[in-house]
């Protein structure tokens, strides 16, 4: 849960889990063209490769493989197939974030550009506050082609329209000029057919039988739009050594309400003997929740106790999951009421965590964190807070205390960045009370807090159409005014104190978890508005890390080919 510079502020962001559709009459329904799209016509291409080049060095380039040396070639097969069906998301994902895919490039005279492009999913810099990189194109649509480009927030309200707010419908106009909503089964049939089929083919090569029913499930779902019965088979599956992440999920593309889930896709090996490392971890979360810094009516409710958690090898990223910042563990499903019944899976991405420790955590506090304080950042403080960060998404309140529906309804805009800061915050307390349970050594405890402050460091620089990045800045501020670390104005170089980190991680879990409850929508506004801003001092920090090449993220080198794998 998953992704550039902050410029000068921070603003809104969102989440949102449904299931219910309203499907519009088949005669009705209109051909779910973009709703927004490149001008009638078209301006002069851009020529600026140099501008491009330039921006690709904010990424470093990872080989996404794994040892597949223990499956037969049957099993390879399966793998090969689960591939394709990721792939396909990807054609589905251009169509939600931009468009007309081809429109796009042939307007891009050079390759460097158009390589650009097809990191981005579009014109714009993801890792640059969606900053426009190809000439004539204007800003990101806030609602991307979810929604009727010349559609207003106040007509979206007013329309009688039974699952406008679902997450899998589009808005359209119809021959009269009024809004419907188009299911996307419907609006994406070809691709999701192509999808489904590819799952079916890789259910009937697969020795797990919970796995094959999983895949037979979800291309069911990926045709109907009901995640949720696929959503409880994956939750019972335990034994399956490969896994497909595959569907709309997140809903950080909707930028204009939160509302619509976009297509991704994660193809994982799982990493048998990691896995039975974490299985202890997960019988703890009841306890933790009932042990939250909050009121006892806003941790009233009891996470599902068929929680798990694993570790995998990343072998393929596709569609939202493969644009801009990449995730680096998985937490899902999304749905509240597989989480109340059955929790989640925590799935942790053990390659991919350990490029970005690599390549950006370590270069990052080499140039940020104080000397005698740089001997604490550890790869196993990193896996700990990022596996317990996706831990912490089943804690807390997932339905309102005020009458205001589920959370990511009533925060609108605001959801996914406080679900995201919320987990952040109360990953590190859930880090904290396991070493003092003895689960975790509590002489390293120091580790993982300068981790996590490393963690902020790079997160921030997502930039402020990224989700996490403003959770962070939220946290980055709260955490200064109450003196969790200090900076030493010679050396520019951040400093923990851990006393003062504890209380503060405290205090802003039980305001996160308190407008969550509440549903207090102006209050996260509120919140992320005065606390969301990037100062002088910090970016001018940022920019060091940009002067010293330090990448912002990274990208992959993946495919078949890669893999060793035949096209199947």
């Amino acid at each position: 849960m998953r992704r550039h510079l902050l410029a000068l502020s921070l603003v809104a962001a969102l989440a949102g889990c449904s299931s219910s559709h309203d499907n519009a009459p088949a005669a009705q329904a209109p051909t779910p063209a973009p709703a927004s799209t490149a001008p009638a016509t078209p301006p002069p291409p851009s020529t600026d490769a140099e501008n491009a080049q330039q921006r690709l060095a904010n990424y470093a380039t990872v080989k996404l493989t794994a040892d597949l040396s223990g499956f037969d070639d049957k099993q390879k097969q399966m793998i090969a197939l689960l591939v394709e069906a990721a792939d396909v998301t990807n054609d589905i994902y251009w169509q939600q974030s931009w468009g007309d895919k081809a429109a796009l490039m042939a307007r891009i005279p050079d390759e460097v550009t158009r390589r650009f492009a097809e990191i981005n999913y579009g014109p714009w810099d993801r890792l640059d506050n969606d900053q426009p990189f190809v000439a004539g194109v204007g800003p990101r649509p806030p609602g991307a082609q979810f929604y009727p480009a010349d559609m207003t927030k106040d007509e979206f309200d007013q329309a009688d329209l039974k699952d406008k707010a679902g997450l899998y419908t589009l808005l359209r106009r119809d021959a009269q000029g009024k809004l419907v909503t188009v299911p996307y089964h419907q609006a994406y049939q070809a691709e999701l057919e192509r999808a489904a089929g590819l799952l079916r083919q890789a259910a009937a090569l697969s020795a797990d039988k919970d796995f094959a029913g999983y895949l037979k499930q979800r291309a069911d779902a990926l045709l109907s739009d009901d995640y949720r019965p696929s959503d409880f088979a994956w939750m019972s599956m335990k034994n399956n050594p490969v896994d497909i992440v595959i569907g709309p999920i997140e809903t950080y593309e909707d930028q204009l309400f939160g509302y619509k889930a976009s297509y991704e896709s994660y193809v994982l090996v799982k990493d048998q003997a990691w896995s039975a490392k974490l299985a202890r971890f997960a019988k703890y979360l009841p306890e933790l929740q009932r042990e939250l810094p909050v009121d006892d009516k806003y941790k009233a409710e009891k996470p599902g106790s068929d929680a798990d958690l694993n570790a995998y090898f990343a072998v393929y990223y596709a569609g939202d999951a493969n644009v801009g910042a990449k995730t680096i563990a998985i937490n899902l499903p999304n749905d509240e009421e597989v989480q109340l019944k059955k929790g989640t899976r925590r799935l942790q991405l053990e390659n991919v965590m350990q490029a970005k420790f690599d390549t950006i955590m370590l270069p990052i506090a080499k140039a940020l964190i104080a000397d005698d304080q740089q001997s604490h950042l550890t790869f196993d403080a990193f896996f700990e807070n990022t596996m317990f960060h996706e831990v912490a998404h089943g804690l807390g309140i997932k339905q309102t205390l005020t009458g205001k529906g589920m959370v990511r309804t009533a925060l609108k805009d605001q959801a996914s960045s406080f679900e995201e800061g919320k987990a952040d915050i109360l990953g590190l307390y859930m880090v904290t009370k396991l070493a003092d349970k003895g689960e975790l050594d509590k002489a390293r405890l120091m580790d993982n807090y300068v981790t996590f402050l490393a963690g902020i460091l790079r997160s921030v620089r997502f930039g402020a159409s990224d989700a996490h990045a403003k959770a962070n800045m939220v946290r980055f501020n709260f955490f200064q005014q109450q003196g969790a670390f200090s900076r030493d104005a010679a050396s520019g170089r951040y400093r923990v104190d851990f006393d003062k980190m504890t209380a503060a991680m405290n205090a802003l879990s039980a305001k996160l978890l308190t407008i969550q409850g509440n549903g207090d929508y102006a209050a996260a506004r509120q919140l992320t508005d005065s606390m969301g801003k990037v100062d002088a001092t910090l970016a001018g920090d940022l920019k060091r890390l940009d002067q010293a090449g330090i990448p912002v993220d990274i990208t992959f080198d993946q495919g078949l080919d890669v893999l060793g794998l035949s096209k199947p």
